[in-house]
């Protein structure tokens, strides 16, 4: 399938994007080495396709994804839904370090500092990148609510919270989307076991669900075939999952995927965002890539419909909790 020019559009809230983002992430830090002239080439080509949500974060690099987006911007901001991050703390000369700040000053300072790195006077959508736990969360979208009132912030969102935070956050300011890990080996979303479920705090509070990783950070792709296609600098070399007997275990799951992909007539890719996609229609995808190839791939995603009987059968292939091995190698802070 290959993507149309003509992409649909879906609501975060009061927030139309297209249907699939783009994550730039990778363009920076992460996933290997990274050519700006390739990276410019794809963010080119995903706006002449249609896309027009991009998300980015001031940890990445740290810093330097934002600052490629702000060269990449000039002349193009009117056409772009541009979301960024802040809350995890990233000194450059120590990036491995990580803390956590919501602190209402905070929340200010980062916004200042994001905005001239993007060049621009305001973001469409700005996220709380984690929870700081010793911030009360309405203390934290509280101030993120007076960068609403500055014109300095659009819409606000936030990032890896549970249902009961995202509650307590909505009725303090209300939220646009709430961004989270979720593809098929990744259903956290959906656990209700604890308590009400993501999802469904999302579709209570009309808050749009935004995926990241939602191709199992390539791994459903069915590209990767071994822990050796890593180099020494992507980070997936330390993840559980990507390692020794957790690798095959789930390669064996991508073997499943890669022949219903057959069936349809897509890649494996397209069917696996192609379901992320019909879990719900407040649901937005932001796979990233740095590569126009895999990005035009990614967009014929939105051309596969999946039938009833095609999403029975990839949920007995994939149910929740099949994939083996941790997301992280530690307790993500």
């Amino acid at each position: 399938m290959t993507p149309s020019t003509d992409l649909p559009a879906r609501k975060l809230r009061d927030l139309s994007v297209s249907a699939l983002g783009l994550g730039c992430m990778g363009m920076s830090e992460f996933y290997g080495d990274a050519i700006e002239t390739e990276n410019i080439r794809t963010l080119d080509r995903a706006l002449d396709l249609g896309v027009t949500f991009f998300d980015t974060a001031d940890i990445y690099g740290p810093h330097t994804n934002e600052e490629l987006l702000g060269r990449w911007l000039k002349g193009k901001r009117d056409r772009v839904v541009l979301a960024t991050k802040f809350g995890i703390v990233r000194e450059p000369g120590y990036p491995m370090q990580r803390s956590l700040s919501g602190r209402p000053e905070y929340v200010r300072k980062s916004i200042e500092a994001s905005l001239k790195r993007l060049g621009t006077d305001h973001v469409d959508l700005y996220y709380l990148h984690r929870l700081d736990p010793e911030t009360p969360i309405e203390d934290t979208v509280g101030a993120m609510g007076e960068l609403v009132e500055r014109g300095m912030v659009r819409y606000l969102g936030l990032s890896e919270v549970n249902a009961e935070t995202l509650r307590r956050a909505d009725a303090t300011h209300p939220i646009t989307a709430l961004q989270s890990e979720y593809s098929l080996w990744t259903r956290d979303p959906e656990d209700s076991e604890s308590g009400e479920s993501v999802i469904a705090a999302c579709r209570d509070l009309n808050v749009g669900l935004v995926p990241y990783s939602p191709l199992g950070r390539g791994f459903l792709t069915g590209q990767l075939k071994s822990p050796d296609d890593f180099g020494p600098d992507d980070f997936r070399s330390t993840s559980p999952r990507f390692q020794g007997e957790n690798f095959q275990k789930n390669l064996d799951l991508v073997a499943e995927v890669q022949e219903m992909a057959r069936d349809k007539g897509c890649t494996p890719a397209q069917l696996a965002l192609a379901w992320v996609l019909a879990q719900g229609r407040n649901i937005v995808p932001i796979p990233g890539t740095k590569r126009v190839k895999y990005l035009e791939e990614n967009l014929g995603a939105l051309e596969i419909k999946l039938m009833p009987d095609d999403l029975a059968r990839i949920d007995a292939t994939f149910p929740a909790g099949v994939a083996t091995g941790g997301r992280y190698a530690q307790p993500r802070s």
